[in-house]
């Protein structure tokens, strides 16, 4: 629903919201024109107020109680009011002076687990990142192992440095003198013909024709090693997140209810599908663009008092990953936001230098 709001409707909302979020209790019209820059009488603002009480952007908790904002009202805050582009430098600076060190110089998994701990702090809520999807990722290195006498494990390395191995047995007969040498021919075959190809083209890349006939004896092994390392990188893809802060969301007032913090770690420790369904919910996966689900906008009803706020991260511009906050309704969405977005900008940045 649109809300035509006048310029005194939309500072009188702005300064509403503001003052919650920083108080977490329910706002007046006496504390509005005291530490606000009104020129309007108390009587102006409460008038001001019960409109948009009407309107579905305010409410109040109790009779007697000041008012608080509805998701709606966060939702014209979020989308009318603030300004995150504000706070991006400044989040983007913190964050790269904070790990800076590690970028080339770790894992990546090391530096997602930094990004999340960084993330997690500046905004006061669950930092959750996901890892890169390995099926848009691009081949970097194949290497066939002789690790048994009938043994050889297949490897493949991922631009960013992910690994995936699978093994595979060979006939009995085999002769390990002959097969190391074999093996140094099948990994020229294989890199010529699979590096900077994605991982979904392992196994639809190769022309097998033009593998050498004494090396066919090997072509059907090879085939069903590359499936399995496909299907891995699917597991890889939809399973591994990082998360960071729940001590940082426990100090919100909101979370002081037992149950509620039942919910959240419910979420966390034994829910997982649920929420990586909501992180990749995102309806705008292009560069620098911010999903904002705000209480009943999520999907997930034991968190539907909360706002989930995540942006994409890119390899060669294509998303891979996708960065994210969960927190209480009430919270500091400019920086918030702009802490995201500069998470994002952080990861597609290390994952250009790898």
């Amino acid at each position: 629903m649109k809300h035509h709001l006048t310029h005194r409707e939309q500072k009188v909302l702005w300064a509403t919201i503001d003052h919650y979020i920083h108080t977490a209790e329910p706002v007046g019209s006496k504390a509005l024109v005291s530490e606000y820059d009104f020129d309007i009488s108390p009587a102006t603002i409460r008038n001001v107020m019960n409109m948009l009480d009407r309107s579905g952007l305010l409410f109040q908790p109790h009779t007697s109680a000041g008012r608080v904002p509805s998701d709606s009202g966060y939702r014209v805050y979020v989308d009318e009011l603030i300004d995150p582009a504000s706070e991006l430098t400044y989040s983007t600076h913190q964050f790269l002076a904070s790990k800076s060190d590690r970028l080339g110089k770790s894992s990546l998994d090391g530096v997602m687990r930094d990004v999340a701990q960084i993330l997690a702090t500046l905004s006061g809520c669950i930092a959750v990142i996901t890892a890169p999807n390995m099926q848009t990722m691009r081949i970097r290195h194949l290497q066939l192992v002789m690790v048994d006498r009938c043994k050889v494990m297949a490897i493949a390395v991922s631009d960013t440095y992910h690994t995936a191995s699978v093994t595979m047995d060979l006939p009995s007969e085999t002769k390990p003198e002959i097969l190391e040498g074999e093996l140094n021919i099948l990994n020229n075959f294989l890199n010529e013909h699979l590096r900077d190809k994605n991982w979904s083209e392992l196994n639809s890349a190769l022309q097998w024709d033009d593998l050498d006939r004494q090396f066919q004896q090997y072509a059907v092994l090879l085939q069903q090693s590359l499936q399995q390392l496909m299907k891995l990188c699917d597991r890889t893809a939809l399973g591994q997140m990082f998360i960071s802060g729940l001590t940082e969301l426990l100090r919100q007032p909101e979370f002081s209810n037992l149950r509620q913090v039942q919910n959240i770690v419910q979420l966390l420790e034994a829910d997982r599908a649920s929420l990586m369904a909501l992180i990749v919910d995102q309806p705008s996966p292009s560069a620098n663009s911010v999903s904002i689900r705000i209480g009943s906008e999520i999907s997930i009803e034991p968190i539907q008092n909360c706002t989930f706020i995540s942006s994409t991260y890119l390899c060669d511009d294509k998303p891979v990953g996708t960065v994210g906050v969960l927190g209480p309704t009430r919270l500091g969405y400019t920086r918030a936001i702009a802490s995201v977005q500069a998470a994002a900008l952080h990861l597609t940045d290390a994952i250009s230098k790898w």
